[in-house]
């Protein structure tokens, strides 16, 4: 099961690539323990030479903008399904995951989840 983009979110990193002259930047989603759910998505921006051929999977957004998201395994596993959307709203804009099939509940600001049981 794949991970997909959304257009707004690879509009939004092709932004990003083209203002700092870099193709080979990349949107890094990880989840880790923690948040007011029990687990928090991380993101970051870093560049094809940091991923692992052996630990990483990268997404490729289907728009040809050339946009990618890269996810470590554990992470992947909490994600399947998801996407990944660019949101821009009064309190600011985010990268964010949204219809994530594990998560059973998350807080208000989307950034922590709990997962089904």
């Amino acid at each position: 099961m794949a991970i997909d983009i959304t257009p707004r979110a690879s509009n939004r990193l092709k932004e990003i690539m083209t203002t700092d002259s870099n193709p080979n930047l990349l949107l890094r989603v990880t989840v880790e323990s923690g948040g007011c759910h029990g687990f928090q998505y991380l993101m970051s921006l870093t560049t094809a030479g940091s991923v692992s051929a052996d630990d990483d999977t990268v997404f490729e957004a289907a728009d040809g903008t050339g946009a990618k998201v890269v996810m470590d395994e554990p992470s992947l596993e909490l994600l399947k399904g998801s996407k990944i959307d660019y949101t821009m709203e009064l309190i600011g804009s985010q990268f964010k995951v949204v219809g994530n099939p594990a998560a059973s509940s998350s807080c208000g600001c989307g950034t922590s989840f709990d997962i089904k049981s």
